[in-house]
């Protein structure tokens, strides 16, 4: 695989006596849109925070950009300055306004300074659909407004890669389609991105690969054609007939 964004080897990581990832094998290729689909408790979540070091591998690899993130030598905060994360509850700071839930992390971080981000603030804003809402507080906003703001923000330190933690699920379902429609941007726009997700139908039309996982384990990879239409494991075949209406 060329060009290399991640490079995950013999990933595992236990809470206690819950092993929750048993040894992963994950790689992304840079501006590759990759999606990990899979039931509850199969260690999506928990593989992603592994990749920017909210949560510390028990053992194994992670490289990212080429920094091994799972060596406790490495600065993370350096690392991190690459890496966009957008949770699945948002996390904006509701003392600050929404433009200046954007601007703070590249202006605290001497990435720029405050007019350079207010206007990079606003061109993002602009990007996101919510132009309207610079001088807006974030509990005036809806949940897809929210969500919208936290890509944006992610944005702001202009990252290599980003990371989608179940960007929708806590999201009304006329709220989910905006969101996902950043994000496809994105995708066009050749942002490398992996994506924790059950909405299949962006699965299907934006990932580049898909990836299966189940008890901790990636169980099937491929295209969104081979998974979905041609899938050839059992369990990955169990889990698409209870989430797709065949």
């Amino acid at each position: 695989m060329k060009n290399l964004k991640v490079d995950v080897t013999d990933l595992k990581k236990n809470f206690g006596d819950n092993h929750v990832l048993k040894g992963i094998d994950f790689k992304v290729a840079q501006n590759e849109v990759v999606v990990l689909i899979g039931p509850s408790g199969s260690g999506k979540s928990t593989l992603l925070r592994c990749l920017n070091r909210l949560e510390d591998p028990t053992s194994g690899k992670v490289i990212i950009d080429g920094n091994d993130i799972s060596d406790s030598k490495t600065n993370i905060d350096h690392a991190r300055e690459n890496i966009g994360m957008v949770f699945q509850h948002f996390n904006l700071f509701n003392n600050l306004t929404v433009g200046q839930n954007v601007e703070l992390a590249p202006v605290e971080l001497g990435k720029m300074s405050k007019e350079e981000a207010v206007k990079m603030a606003k061109e993002l804003l602009d990007t996101v659909g919510l132009d309207d809402k610079y001088e807006a507080m974030p509990q005036s906003l809806s949940g897809g407004q929210k969500q919208r703001v936290a890509i944006a923000r992610a944005l702001a330190m202009n990252p290599d890669i980003m990371l989608f933690d179940e960007p929708t699920s806590a999201l009304d379902p006329e709220m989910v389609g905006d969101v996902l429609e950043v994000m496809k941007d994105l995708a066009k726009k050749g942002m490398t991105m992996v994506v924790v997700t059950h909405e299949m139908g962006f699965a299907k039309e934006v990932a580049d690969r898909v990836v299966f996982m189940a008890d901790g384990k990636v169980m099937e990879e491929g295209s969104p054609e081979e998974v979905f239409d041609n899938p050839q494991n059992e369990r990955t075949k169990t889990f698409l007939e209870k989430v797709i209406n065949v």
